[in-house]
């Protein structure tokens, strides 16, 4: 993996973004990129499952991973970072799935550089304004929670208990707490700069009359609200050849919730689009 953490004095206009090769072959490779708090880990097990017909590359955006940080998390800053390192990787052509709010990056990158877009899977969110406060309140709690003196993460998971009381998502939000070479936790991603970030992320990634006329599949969990009947004519106004799946016993990650269902279900959309899988 490549990149480094944490934020700098003077951010930087670009950010080098970390990846994992999760291997297997086939052209043209898959482009994979995390939700919100996740990272490039969230994907191994559903990724390396895909690995099995595709060479399957997964990303960690800025201020997320292994990736560097930088305040502005604007909707081209996020996706010129990804363009970027296509063009590093040498790849002129991918297949893109991308899980809740960075399936929105993946919308905006499919209608400004459709050329490089071979196939996009959008994974349970609509190219539409949001409000996560969730989210917001999930942030709230992590910036709240006293890191001097913490012995384990198992005490990090008992102190949120009160304010996070899925134990999955303590888990899942956890991942994010790291240990500094001094042996003191501290957080591996810039909390305050996403918090502060999060009214643009709410906002639709899409311009007025942007369209992208290529293969598209928007994969929805039938246990969640974050895309409803009524999104779906938004979702074919900016993707017209949109096709819209819904995995029944998922939640809003499918890729966790259901996996054999979902690694079906993206390989039945890459044949759909006249590609092996």
């Amino acid at each position: 993996m490549t990149g480094s953490k944490g934020p700098t004095a003077a951010p930087p206009a670009t950010v080098a973004l970390a990846s994992r090769d999760l291997g297997g072959g086939g052209l043209p490779p898959v482009v994979v990129v995390h939700g919100f708090m996740g990272s490039s880990r969230n994907w191994q097990l559903t990724g390396r499952d895909l690995a099995a017909s595709a060479h399957v590359h997964a990303l960690d955006l800025r201020n997320h991973g292994d990736s560097e940080s930088a305040g502005d998390m604007a909707w081209d800053a996020l996706v010129g970072d990804v363009r970027r390192w296509c063009a590093a990787q040498g790849l002129t052509r991918a297949r893109f799935l991308g899980h809740s709010l960075r399936g929105k990056v993946l919308m905006r990158l499919a209608c400004v550089a459709p050329e490089l877009v071979d196939d996009l899977i959008v994974v349970d969110i609509a190219p539409k304004s949001y409000a996560f406060q969730s989210h917001r309140h999930e942030l709230s709690a992590l910036l709240d929670l006293e890191l001097a003196g913490l012995s384990s993460r198992a005490e990090a998971e008992l102190r949120l208990e009160g304010r996070v009381p899925d134990l999955a998502m303590r888990k899942f939000l956890l991942t994010n707490l790291a240990r500094a070479d001094d042996g003191a936790w501290r957080w591996a991603v810039p909390l305050a700069w996403l918090a502060a970030a999060l009214p643009s992320l709410e906002t639709s990634p899409l311009d007025p009359g942007m369209t992208f006329v290529g293969r598209t599949t928007f994969i929805l969990g039938g246990r969640s609200r974050y895309v409803t009947p009524e999104d779906v004519p938004l979702i074919r106004r900016h993707f017209p050849n949109a096709v819209v799946e819904t995995i029944a016993a998922s939640g809003h990650n499918p890729h966790m919730d259901a996996r054999a269902d979902f690694v079906a279900c993206v390989q039945a959309a890459w044949c759909r689009g006249g590609l092996p899988a």
